[in-house]
C-alpha cells in the first residue's frame, strides 16, 4: 500500500496545508507541563538576558553624543564600565538559561520517550499493526529528538527571537521616527518570507521522515533475514535496496535544505538594504551620530532576530512533523478496554468460543467465521489444518491479543473483553511459532516467564522441554549468555527454551502454536511424553501441521474454510472425517490400516 507523504499513516487521506499547521500537543504538553516552573525560570533569565543586550544600542548612543563628540573621557569610561557591568550581568543570565533549559530538555524526552514506550506495550496489536515496526523505532528515537531539540531551542534561543525584533522596533522608534519609516518596511517584508517558510518547507521535511522510515525499514528487514540472504547469497540486490533507501533519503534531506536555504539569506537581504536606506535616511535628515550608530545596532539585532525566525521556523516545522507522527502513535486507539471489573482466578470450568468470527483490521475477508467449541478444563486439545485454515488466529482471540469481530470468547462463563487484561494473561501462556528470546542470560530468559523461579524450577522446566542435556554442555550453563534473538542457538533449542519458558510459568492455559517445528521427531515426542503429566489439571492447546504432534491429543479439531469441519479423537477423524484423513495420508501414508 503506498504511503501518503504528507500523512502519518499508510493509505491515510492527505492533509491541507492549514491543518497541517495545527497540531495537537495535549499529551505531549502534559509531559513539558511537569517542568513548568524550571521553564519559567529558563525563559526568566532569557528576558532578562535580551534586555541587557537592548540596552547596549542606547548607552552607546550616549557615550558618543555625550562622550566622544564632547571629548569627555571620564564620560566614556563610565558608560564603557556601565555597558561592561550590563554584559556581565547578560552572562550571569545567559548560564543559567543554558543550563536550566538543558535540564528541562533532556527530562521532557527522557519522559516522552517512557511514555511512548508504555503507550505502545498497552495499546491492542490491531493498532500496533496500523504502523510499521521501523516507523515505531523512528518515533522513539529520531521524532522524540527532534521535539526535544525544539523545547530546548525554545527555552535557549527562539524566545530571544521575539523579544529582540519587538524591543529592537520599540527602541530604534524611539531613536527617530524618521528612520523608523525604514523598519514599517523591512518587518512586513520579512513576516512574508517567514510565512512562505512555513508552508513550503513543511511538506519537504515530512517527507524527511518517511523516508527515514523506510531506510530503517530497509536495515531491519536485512538484519531479520540476514541467513536468508548469505544462504541465497543476495548481497548485490540487498545492496541496491538499501541504496535506494539511502539516495531517497539523502534527496529528501537535500531538497529540504535547499528550499530552506533560500529564506535565511532573503531575510539578511532585506534587512541589510534597510540599514543602507537608514544610513541615507540619517545622512539626509541630519540625524545624531550616536543616534544611526544605536539605530544600526537595533536594525542588526533586528536582522539577527529575523533570521534567528528563520532558523526558529526551520526546527519548528521538523518538530511540527515529529508531533503529528507522535501523536498518531499516543492517539492510537487501545480498540479494546484493558482495564475490566473481573478478575479471573484459577480456571475451573473451561472456555467456551461462542459463534465467534474473526476478521483482521483492513483484511478483504473473515479469517475465522461461526466457530463454536467448549474446551473443559484439564483437557489437552489439538487443532489441525492446512495453511491459512485461522489455525493461530483462534488461539490468539484467547489472551486478547485481537478482540473477535463477532461472537463471544467465555473463560468459566464470563466474557473475557469484561475481564482485566493483565489479570487473564496471567492465567493464559503462549508459546508462538517463532522462538524469540531475549540478549541475556538463559536464567535471564526463564525468569521472563517467572520472575522468581528458582534454579530448581529452571532446570525441572529445561528438563522437561527437552533442553536440560544441551544447557548443562555449556560451560557456564544457566547463565550462559545469548545474543539477540539466541543468535548464538539453533532454531531447536531456542524452540526448546521457549517451551520451558512457557512451562515455568505453570500456567492455567497453555498454548503451544506449532512450536515444535524444528526439533525433531524423537525429541518431540519425549517432549509430548512430558507434557503428559505437565498438562494435568490446565487446558493446553496444541496447534500443529504435522499430523504426528497432536495423534495423543484427547481431541482434535480440524479447521477448513475458516471454520470446524471435524471433531473426535484421532480413530474418529480417520473414521469420519475426509480433511484428517487426507491430511493423514498426506504426511504418514497409507489408509486408516496402517495407524
Amino acid at each position: 500500500m503506498p504511503v501518503n507523504l504528507l500523512t502519518f499513516a499508510p493509505g491515510a487521506p492527505i492533509v491541507n496545508r492549514r491543518e497541517m499547521i495545527k497540531v495537537k500537543m495535549s499529551k505531549t504538553l502534559k509531559v513539558f507541563w511537569r517542568y513548568w516552573p524550571l521553564a519559567l525560570v529558563a525563559l526568566s533569565a532569557l528576558v532578562f538576558e535580551a534586555l541587557c543586550d537592548l540596552w547596549q544600542p542606547m548607552m552607546l548612543a550616549q557615550m558618543v553624543d555625550q562622550g566622544v563628540l564632547a571629548a569627555d573621557t571620564e564620560l566614556v569610561m563610565t558608560y564603557a564600565l556601565r555597558m561592561l557591568g550590563i554584559t556581565v550581568l547578560g552572562m550571569l543570565f545567559a548560564i543559567t538559561r543554558s543550563v536550566v533549559s538543558s535540564h528541562v530538555s533532556q527530562r521532557f524526552g527522557r519522559d516522552l520517550r517512557l511514555m511512548l514506550y508504555t503507550h505502545i506495550q498497552r495499546i491492542s496489536l490491531a493498532s500496533v499493526d496500523k504502523f510499521e515496526r521501523a516507523s515505531l523505532v523512528t518515533r522513539l528515537t529520531n521524532d522524540v529528538t527532534q521535539v526535544q531539540n525544539f523545547i530546548n531551542g525554545m527555552m535557549r534561543f527562539f524566545m530571544r527571537a521575539p523579544i529582540l525584533c519587538v524591543g529592537g522596533i520599540i527602541m530604534a522608534a524611539r531613536l527617530s521616527g524618521n528612520m523608523a519609516i525604514v523598519l514599517a518596511v523591512v518587518v512586513p517584508v520579512a513576516a512574508v518570507i517567514i510565512v512562505l517558510s512555513i508552508k513550503i518547507g513543511y511538506p519537504f521535511f515530512y517527507k524527511v521522515q518517511v523516508t527515514l522510515d523506510s531506510l530503517n525499514a530497509t536495515v531491519r528487514e536485512y538484519l531479520s533475514g540476514v541467513r536468508v540472504v548469505k544462504a541465497f547469497n543476495r548481497f548485490g540486490y540487498e545492496k541496491a535496496r538499501f541504496e535506494g533507501a539511502n539516495d531517497s533519503l539523502t534527496d529528501a534531506s537535500s531538497m529540504a535544505m535547499r528550499v530552506m536555504a533560500v529564506f535565511g539569506p532573503a531575510i539578511s537581504l532585506v534587512v541589510n538594504l534597510g540599514i543602507a536606506a537608514v544610513v541615507l535616511i540619517g545622512g539626509f535628515a541630519g540625524e545624531e551620530q550616536g543616534n544611526v550608530i544605536a539605530f544600526i545596532n537595533y536594525m542588526t539585532q533586528i536582522m539577527f532576530a529575523l533570521s534567528m525566525f528563520s532558523m526558529i521556523f526551520n526546527q519548528l516545522v521538523r518538530a511540527l512533523v515529529s508531533l503529528r507522527r507522535l501523536d498518531a502513535v499516543l492517539d492510537a486507539p487501545d480498540g479494546m478496554d484493558l482495564t475490566g471489573q473481573e478478575r479471573p482466578g484459577s480456571v475451573k470450568e473451561g472456555i467456551e468460543l461462542r459463534d465467534v468470527s474473526f476478521q483482521y483490521p483492513e483484511a478483504s475477508a473473515p479469517v475465522l467465521e461461526h466457530v463454536t467449541l467448549s474446551i473443559p478444563r484439564g483437557e489437552k486439545l489439538g487443532i489441525i489444518g492446512s495453511t491459512g485454515t485461522g489455525k493461530s488466529s483462534l488461539v490468539r482471540l484467547l489472551p486478547r491479543f485481537y478482540d473477535v469481530t463477532g461472537g463471544q470468547v467465555l473463560l468459566d462463563g464470563a466474557d473475557i473483553r469484561d475481564m482485566d487484561i493483565h489479570a487473564l494473561r496471567e492465567r493464559v501462556t503462549l508459546v508462538p511459532q517463532t522462538s524469540l528470546l531475549f540478549t541475556g542470560a538463559i536464567a535471564d530468559n526463564l525468569r521472563f516467564g517467572k520472575p522468581d523461579a528458582t534454579e530448581e524450577e529452571m532446570w525441572r522446566a529445561l528438563e522437561l522441554a527437552q533442553a536440560a542435556a544441551f544447557v548443562r554442555g555449556f560451560p557456564e550453563g544457566l547463565n550462559t549468555h545469548l545474543g539477540q534473538g539466541g543468535a548464538n542457538l539453533s532454531g531447536g533449542q531456542k524452540q526448546r527454551i521457549s517451551i520451558a519458558r512457557a512451562l515455568i510459568r505453570r500456567p492455567d492455559i497453555l498454548i503451544l502454536d506449532d512450536c515444535t517445528s524444528a526439533v525433531d521427531v524423537n525429541t518431540e515426542a519425549a517432549i509430548r511424553e512430558g507434557l503428559q503429566s505437565f498438562s494435568e489439571g490446565i487446558i493446553c492447546l496444541v496447534i500443529s501441521q504435522r499430523i504426528a504432534s497432536i495423534m495423543s491429543a484427547d481431541r482434535i479439531v480440524v479447521l477448513d474454510g475458516g471454520g470446524i469441519v471435524g471433531q473426535g479423537t484421532h480413530d474418529e477423524l480417520m473414521e469420519h472425517n475426509e480433511v484428517y484423513r487426507s491430511i493423514y495420508r498426506s504426511q504418514i501414508g497409507g489408509e486408516k490400516e496402517a495407524v
